[in-house]
């Protein structure tokens, strides 16, 4: 049985799961605690975890498929500006080479309350130098003098021409010292933001990697064969010479690998994701069965750097109770472990003996939270968890399950004071949170034009049932915790990536014969998880053996899979997109199918002015095998196509559903489905970019490929 390993690296503890690579059963999962002061840092927790699930689960070297780990390293480092000093070398000359000076100079960034990332800029006359190399080495030097342990190489308009940028890369690597050209970071205009982001880079290279050496030297020296993989913020993973490279990639990793995991269980396709810890929630937002990604911002400050939409709220499972004049007020942010006190609902009934209510400061400036002193001298915090217990919330089966009795005993002087029962206090102090909560919540799908009918809540993390069936039962909404919810995260980075490989025999082979090879890679990859739009394909051509290899990586999709791959029936099908669209299941039509993917509509009629008008719509909800809706329009034309024919029914389509007014021709959106692949050729001005474009994402497909081409007005979008 062939092994994919996840290690998750969290601030308290390390984790481990073990999972069939056919299945996608979990096998086996391991807790140790994560070794801040070990010499060798968090890979010796690493290692530890690592061998245990081996040991445990009866795993050996050989059967490990596929090894990865996420960290919050990075994320740490910058929210207690544990970071370097940074050098920038600016170069440039004339007036652009003035305005470059002024964009590059950072100064110091704010990371965090009152944590800052320090740094230096020198510039380098580009035009005046006789010998660029030398000037830029004496502007690194002079910078090294002042303090930088690593390099940001910056000037304009890199992205075209990155010669400057990457040579002084490679005069850095000759004086021992990281460096990090902008042009590597992104490939998008605008020097003041990518140089920001290279900054960011620059200032947690020299930390991360010494770890991510440490750690691929102790995955090898466990005699595992399979490279070890990084999570990524966007939810894939990287390789650790990409981290040494990019470890900016790895900031809200965590995050990113707790939905990547949900969605491999959970078939949602408009959601939002709530993975509780013990002192916070990260909040995320699936639509159309796709994890919703922004430029993410450190220190309030744009980057390029693409990442999950998470929201923080300061609410989780061990949130402790705020009181004023010894009642309820408010719930979190502290929590029980930040005041060092034990979780009430994790006490045994009988060591709560004659409780009386007091408060506690974690901090001299943080308002008062409650406690319970008991007369054994037990003492314990009252706490989100406890109120989730004590209101019916919590399931036997669940993880945060704890004792009811004993939650009640410790909860007994508070609802005292406020004249309510046990449970009505507890009912009260998940209302202040479901408050906060809600805010985040209600503003995702505001921003992302949720539908709040359609739209559930799932949970994940160890605290999930102690936040997420209140507050969906208070905002009216579906909710249901993931399966294995506790090491959701762990789960998404042991199932992050996807690759595949074509090798075929072709004497003399034409370019044709390559892009078909390409695409069939890219298409396998695609057909197993990996999301489109993130594969990447490398093509060998060994002409000795007329061979042609393909190898096509990519970040595993952001949404559901079967684990048994089991296919829906139509019928089933159609009950999903009937409840989605609050339509009879008898009014559903297949408009068209590719295999995979099913475009199902029905004529919507609505009536106007007392019965006088009728306006019929056709909605459209492409759905594939799995039952995960990818496309929702409210208005759509759909056709059965094939690659032969798509090009025509592209231009009925366009010919029918072009506005013209003043600013001229106003293209309708359009949608081209490969397989499992919503092709989007939307957006594009004119015909000819889009059957350009269009035939470039097709190429190599036979002829008689089904495809289904749909269309929308932009108004109906």
């Amino acid at each position: 049985m062939k092994v994919r390993i996840g290690i998750d690296v969290g601030g308290t503890f390390t984790d481990a799961v073990a999972i069939n690579n056919d299945t996608y059963e979990l096998i086996g999962t391991v807790k140790v605690p994560t070794t801040h002061t070990a010499k060798e840092g968090v890979a010796a927790g690493i290692v530890e975890v690592l061998h245990k699930v081996m040991e445990e689960n009866g795993i050996r070297p050989e059967d490990v498929t596929f090894i990865a780990h996420g960290t919050t390293q990075a994320t740490n480092a910058l929210l207690e500006g544990d970071v370097a000093n940074v050098g920038i070398v600016t170069m440039g000359s004339g007036l652009q080479g003035a305005k470059s000076r002024s964009d590059t100079a950072m100064g110091s960034i704010e990371l965090a309350a009152g944590k800052f990332l320090p740094s230096e800029n020198v510039y380098v006359d580009t035009g005046a130098a006789q010998d660029v190399a030398a000037a830029v080495k004496s502007a690194v030097q002079e910078l090294m003098g002042q303090g930088a342990t690593s390099i940001v190489a910056a000037e304009a308009f890199s992205v075209d021409d990155p010669a400057n940028e990457n040579a002084a890369v490679h005069v850095c690597a000759e004086l021992g010292v990281p460096g990090t050209a902008t042009n590597d970071i992104s490939k998008l205009y605008g020097l003041k933001i990518r140089t920001r982001t290279a900054v960011v880079n620059a200032s947690i290279m020299p930390k991360m990697l010494e770890a991510a050496t440490m750690t691929e030297r102790s995955i090898q020296g466990a005699g595992i064969k399979s490279p070890l993989m990084v999570m990524r913020c966007d939810g894939g993973v990287m390789t650790v010479e990409e981290v040494r490279n990019r470890p900016i990639l790895t900031i809200l990793s965590g995050p990113a690998a707790g939905v990547a995991g949900a969605l491999m269980y959970e078939k949602l396709t408009d959601g939002i994701f709530f993975e509780v810890g013990g002192t916070s929630t990260d909040i995320s937002c699936v639509k159309d069965g796709k994890v919703m990604i922004q430029y993410a911002e450190v220190g309030g400050h744009k980057t390029y750097l693409n990442s999950l939409d998470v929201r923080t709220v300061g609410i989780g499972g061990g949130s402790m109770v705020q009181l004023r004049d010894g009642k309820a007020v408010g719930t979190g942010p502290r929590s029980a472990h930040i005041a060092d006190l034990e979780y009430e609902v994790y006490s045994k009934p009988e060591d709560i003996v004659e409780p009386r209510l007091t408060g506690v400061r974690p901090t001299p400036t943080d308002p008062e939270y409650a406690c319970i002193q008991c007369t054994n001298g037990v003492k314990v915090a009252l706490t989100m968890a406890g109120a989730a217990n004590i209101a019916g919330y919590v399931r036997p089966d669940d993880y945060a399950y704890g004792s009811r009795e004993a939650a009640e005993k410790a909860w007994k002087p508070l609802a005292d004071n406020m004249g309510c029962t046990v449970e009505e206090a507890a009912k009260r102090v998940l209302a202040f949170a479901a408050e906060k909560n809600a805010r985040v919540a209600s503003q995702l799908m505001k921003d992302y034009q949720m539908d709040p009918r359609n739209t559930v809540f799932v949970g994940g993390g160890g605290g999930a049932s102690t936040v997420v069936p209140h507050l969906a039962e208070t905002m009216g909404h579906k909710h249901r915790i993931a399966k294995n919810a506790p090491v959701i995260s762990t789960i998404g980075v042991a199932l992050a990536m996807v690759r595949d490989m074509v090798e075929r025999t072709v004497t003399n082979p034409t370019d044709d014969d390559i892009i078909s090879v390409r695409r069939e890679a890219e298409l396998k990859a695609i057909q197993n998880g990996a999301a489109p739009g993130t594969v990447e394909v490398s093509v060998e051509v060994d002409t000795q053996r007329n061979i042609i290899r393909a190898i096509a990586v990519g970040a595993t999709e952001m949404r559901s899979k079967d684990m048994m791959n089991q296919k829906l029936g139509k019928d089933a099908l159609f009950a999903i997109v009937a409840e989605n669209l609050g339509a009879d299941k008898a009014q559903l039509r297949i408009a068209a199918e590719n295999g995979p993917m099913f475009a199902v509509q029905y004529d919507k009629v609505e009536k106007k002015l007392f019965g006088l008008r009728k306006k019929t719509t056709h909605p459209l909800r492409l759905i594939d095998e799995e039952g995960v809706i990818r496309l929702q329009k409210n208005n759509a034309w759909v056709r059965q196509s094939s690659v032969a024919e798509w090009e025509k029914d592209a231009a009925w389509m366009l010919e029918e559903l072009t506005e013209y007014n003043d600013g001229g021709a106003n293209l309708p959106n359009l949608y081209v489905v490969l397989g499992k692949r919503v092709i989007d050729l939307s957006g594009l001005s004119s015909d000819t970019q889009i059957y350009s474009l269009g035939n470039v994402e097709l190429a190599g497909c036979g002829a008689q490929e089904p495809l289904i081409v749909a269309a929308t007005k932009r108004v109906d979008a």
